[in-house]
């Protein structure tokens, strides 16, 4: 149990930006929703999922929405207060805690906003590791865990109760809402109890988040190279450094959808990278070999500063460096691939561990 203020805040949304393998919505608004909820009402609690009790009831913090609709609609709190406070009058019992549903974006920051304005604490765990883009893409789901009841809410005050029959159930009708709703709602679903989180949960995310954003912050201040340190923080490998050519990006049903196209660059002079994405990176590949697919984690860093870039940030002519990065094992399963493989997304290939990919480009 430890106590989190406005620095740790600044680097946990760093590591967020990063793990949200380009989606997760832009955390630089969560992060300022945050640093205005513990400014108003003092450091939020950070509780080791070992710490949370096994039958106490928790709830994760989270929206859902195409994170380019989030650049123009940006929740107030009011809408997170709202749909908990819905949720615990149906269970009829409060809420002990709360935490991420998923390691990346916007959502890693908002449980710290809500848990500040309700005196609540927040768990070191999340039910991806890194982000996806729909509600069934929990680990959660792989092991049996309801996402319903659940409650979600918009900023002019609606809010729907959900029962749904499955959690692919609920990613659609709350998708259909959300688009009803503007694009974006803030959500309460995937209840549980203290056992629960400790049996499928993913523990010590927001601490790697956290160490993300500090090996960042330190290299600059120490001028050494940042993006070097992120590979050794997070055990992942470089694939790619190129410079923006194209990037086609359109909302629709509910998703950031597109491509981003990169020229070659020093060693990679004469390659050219496609980036396949729905709201997070999920697929990368050279005109020559597949370098790295969903699970995995693929994350677009600054070749200067070694920070995140968001899908919805990447720009033309922009100098960026591509890493993967290995999924939990949880998504490495039958099940897991099954759920967010790159056949689910519609990708004619088949899944390969990063790893595997990097030693094999190493030996052609």
């Amino acid at each position: 149990m430890r106590k989190i203020g406005k620095q740790e805040i600044e680097d946990i949304a760093v590591g967020a930006a990063l793990l949200g393998t380009g989606g997760g919505g832009d955390p630089y608004i969560g992060k300022l929703m945050a640093l205005q909820a513990i400014e108003e009402n003092g450091p939020v609690t950070l509780l080791d999922i070992d710490e949370v009790p096994e039958d106490a009831l928790v709830v994760p913090s989270s929206m859902m929405g195409a994170p380019t609709v989030m650049l123009e609609k940006v929740p107030s709190g009011e809408e997170a207060m709202e749909v908990f406070g819905k949720l615990e009058e149906f269970l009829g019992e409060d809420i002990y805690a709360t935490f991420p549903i998923e390691a990346g974006g916007v959502n890693s920051m908002l449980p710290f906003a809500l848990a500040a304005r309700r005196g609540l604490p927040v768990i070191d765990a999340d039910g991806m590791g890194r982000a996806f883009p729909e509600l069934q893409m929990v680990t959660f789901y792989l092991d049996g865990i309801q996402a319903t009841p659940a409650v979600i809410g918009d900023e002019k005050g609606n809010t729907a109760l959900l029962s749904t029959i499955d959690n692919v159930w609920t990613e659609r009708i709350a998708r259909a809402s959300a688009i009803q709703m503007g694009g974006s709602v803030m959500n309460a679903m995937y209840s549980m109890r203290g056992k629960n989180l400790k049996d499928s949960g993913i523990a010590g995310i927001l601490k790697l988040e956290e160490e993300i954003g500090k090996t960042i912050r330190l290299a600059k201040a120490n001028n050494v190279n940042a993006i070097q340190e992120v590979l050794k923080t997070v055990g992942g490998f470089e694939l790619f450094r190129g410079k923006v050519t194209d990037i086609d990006r359109k909302t629709e049903t509910g998703f950031a959808r597109g491509t981003a196209s990169f020229e070659g660059i020093g060693d990679y002079k004469e390659e050219t990278l496609q980036l396949r994405f729905q709201n997070e990176h999920l697929l990368a590949q050279t005109d020559r070999r597949l370098l790295c697919v969903t699970p995995d984690l693929i994350a677009v860093l600054d070749a200067e500063t070694g920070l995140p870039i968001t899908t919805e940030g990447i720009r033309y002519g922009s100098r960026c460096v591509v890493i993967g990065i290995p999924c939990h094992e949880k998504w490495r399963t039958e099940k897991g691939i099954a759920t967010v493989g790159p056949k689910y997304f519609g990708y004619d290939v088949e899944y390969t561990p990063v790893e595997e990919l990097v030693r094999k480009g190493e030996t052609e």
